[in-house]
């Protein structure tokens, strides 16, 4: 490798390594809202569906949304919580 090549493999692993710091701070900022969501715009398969997208009804209770902290139960929905795995 030249020191041009290595260079460029530099920067876009910066840029790569950024990236993914950042979207992992924007993901903290918000939380999964359920009974939220309007129809066509869920963010998540349920039971009923496997896709983001597919919600049929408006403010179905189980269909959620991320919504930005502290929001949910302003806009009338329920927090979701997380999914305990087993050991």
């Amino acid at each position: 490798m030249n020191l041009k090549s290595i260079a460029i493999a530099s920067a876009v692993a910066s840029v790569l390594a950024l990236g993914s710091t950042s979207a992992t701070a924007a993901d903290a900022a918000k939380e999964k809202c359920a009974g939220v969501a309007e129809a066509g715009k869920n963010d998540c398969g349920t039971k009923d569906h496997s896709c983001a997208g597919q919600a049929k009804t408006d403010k179905d209770p189980s269909e959620w949304k991320y919504v930005p902290k502290g929001e949910c139960e302003k806009m009338g929905g329920k927090l979701v919580k997380p999914e305990q795995k087993a050991m």
